[in-house]
């Protein structure tokens, strides 16, 4: 039970940064969607699989937004 609350607190959370977040440029907006997005994904995981989810949350955090912004910078290098 705690694992699903701390799966809706983490979507709440994000959801609070994608509204709040408005005035960001490409770059950052991209590090950011895919930091959340990589959130969601690492505590989804980790709660399946019966792991730690805060540790999948953060670890999908780190992955997803150097991934946004290794893939902000291609875009712009084209």
């Amino acid at each position: 039970m705690t694992h699903s609350k701390s799966l809706i607190a983490a979507s709440i959370l994000t959801l609070g940064l994608a509204t709040g977040c408005t005035n960001l440029n490409d770059t950052q907006q991209s590090t950011l969607s895919g930091g959340a997005i990589g959130a969601g994904v690492g505590a989804a995981g980790t709660l399946m699989t019966g792991g730690c989810v805060s540790c999948g949350a953060a670890i999908g955090a780190g992955v997803g937004a150097a991934a946004g912004y290794v893939k902000e910078k291609m875009e712009e290098a084209e």
